[in-house]
């Protein structure tokens, strides 16, 4: 074999070695850079649009989500939460039933205080002094009423009441219903916390 062969060969081989070193380059730059387009946990803290898929929520379940630092409540009704609601309000034993007071978006102002009837979405902070409501679906659970308890959240700290729509009970501390953050639906499976559905 010729030298000038040899040269030919030996300039492949090291003009591959180094496309290769350098692919392998370009994508361990790419990833991390790609990575910090998505938003920072501060940003997040700060109020970054927080999305969850709401498919994997069972009927009659709850899970937390977290958005401005803050817990949201996400809640998905079953056919029975959805009649308590309306019985609860037939009972005169809300303070706000209507969500009339002004820390309500528009599509807070039915039963459900909801945009779609089956998800009721709320700030898991009490109205009275911020601690976390328990999650009590728990239909006649004698510590909290019996036959008039129809299921919802119980504030621990003060013993305020709120039903499973987040509506704030008479007669205890708490003054206003729990707060339903900006959200909307991206599609039948993804809510997005923090953008609003009305803008």
């Amino acid at each position: 074999m010729s030298n000038d062969a040899v040269n030919q060969t030996r300039r492949r081989m090291l003009i591959g070695a180094t496309s290769a070193v350098g692919a392998v380059g370009v994508v361990g730059v790419a990833i991390p850079f790609v990575g910090s387009w998505n938003p920072s946990a501060k940003a997040k803290a700060a109020g970054a649009p927080v999305r969850y898929n709401i498919s994997k929520i069972e009927p009659g379940a709850m899970v937390t989500v977290e958005w401005r630092g803050k817990p949201v409540y996400i809640l998905r009704h079953t056919q029975e939460s959805l009649d308590n609601l309306k019985k609860v309000e037939s009972m005169d034993i809300l303070l706000d039933p209507n969500s009339d007071q002004p820390q309500q978006p528009g599509y807070a102002k039915n039963t459900e205080r909801a945009i779609k009837k089956e998800f009721s979405v709320m700030l898991g902070l009490c109205t009275h002094l911020g601690c976390a409501p328990l999650f009590r679906p728990d239909v006649g659970a004698a510590d909290l009423g019996g036959s008039a308890w129809l299921g919802g959240f119980f504030c621990p700290c003060h013993g305020s009441k709120y039903d499973l729509a987040g509506r704030v009970y008479k007669s205890v501390p708490a003054p206003l219903n729990l707060e339903v953050p900006p959200h909307r639906y991206e599609n039948d499976s993804v809510i997005v916390i923090g953008e609003d559905q009305e803008a």
